[in-house]
């Protein structure tokens, strides 16, 4: 079935996820983001999908929330019907229903194994710069603006971002940016460590596609799915000894690879690497290293 918020469009070995409600400022509702889950997953199981890039259709990225429902729009019981209590009346959080919609985008954008880039054409706010914050490379449009709003909107950060956040702008620019509620334009998302670069309108799309197709061509899928777990997930960890475990099985199991011996052959016949093994098949036995954690 054809998606009904975003566009799902594979060229070069290189998917483009466009959120696509342009009328409503690509606003963001359960039905995207049940579809952007879904195209993670099926950006994942296909082999011939080497990056990703997500922009916004239109003028913005994405608007946030879908404010439609007005005045309960955030309220749970609502809009999805009482959650389950516990004997003595209060909500029970492991309910799925209580689930913040936003953070299941976020943690599926971190479990993926493709590169994924951020192509900001316009206004971000709310979950439309949240999302955000689980892709690798964010690019700003001169035309893009930013807003962790929720301080104004009387509610508080999701999608993970207070988990993501900190990590990527350090807490003191996180703090500010959260309490304040404001929006701020492209050059102070450079200024805090937000967006790695800022680029006229017209140039977003050619920049993102450029760093995408330079991955695709020229790097080996399964070192790249393993780079990208490996960073995000050692953010986490207690000690460098974890590192370096990671770091020894992986240079064991891939140093006895195909690729590897490739990598190394065409680097000395100074030719381009023709890398045949694929994440859908080849990943190592010790991957994945990590329990997946619960929501309960």
């Amino acid at each position: 079935m054809p998606f009904e918020t975003i566009k799902y469009e594979v060229a070069d070995q290189i998917l483009t996820i466009t959120l696509n409600r342009p009328d409503k400022l690509n606003a963001f509702n359960p039905t995207m983001q049940h579809e952007l889950i879904e195209a993670f997953d099926k950006a994942d199981a296909d082999d011939n999908v080497r990056a990703i890039i997500v922009t916004g259709e239109g003028r913005a990225f994405c608007a946030g929330a879908d404010l439609s429902s007005g005045a309960d729009t955030f309220d749970r019981d609502a809009r999805r019907g009482p959650v389950r209590r516990n004997a003595d009346g209060s909500a029970d959080y492991s309910d799925p229903q209580v689930r913040d919609g936003g953070g299941q985008v976020t943690l599926r954008i971190f479990k993926c194994l493709k590169p994924v880039i951020a192509a900001v054409n316009g206004p971000a706010v709310g979950i439309g710069v949240t999302m955000q914050l689980a892709m690798d490379i964010r690019i700003a449009s001169e035309a893009a603006r930013f807003g962790f709003v929720f301080s104004q909107r009387g509610i508080v950060p999701e999608a993970a971002s207070s988990w993501f956040l900190p990590r990527i702008v350090g807490i003191s620019q996180a703090l500010e940016w959260c309490y304040t509620g404001r929006v701020f334009p492209a050059q102070e998302a450079l200024e805090g460590k937000l967006v790695s670069r800022v680029v006229p309108a017209d140039q977003l799309l050619d920049t993102a596609r450029t760093l995408a197709k330079e991955i695709a061509a020229k790097t080996a899928p399964v070192s790249v799915a393993l780079i990208r777990q490996m960073m995000w997930r050692m953010m986490g960890a207690d000690d460098p000894m974890e590192a370096h475990k990671i770091d020894s099985r992986g240079i064991y199991e891939r140093g006895r690879s195909d690729d590897v011996k490739e990598g190394v052959s065409s680097f000395l016949e100074k030719r381009p690497a023709q890398f045949k093994n694929k994440v859908s098949a080849d990943m190592p036995p010790y991957f994945p290293w990590w329990d997946e954690r619960e929501y309960k």
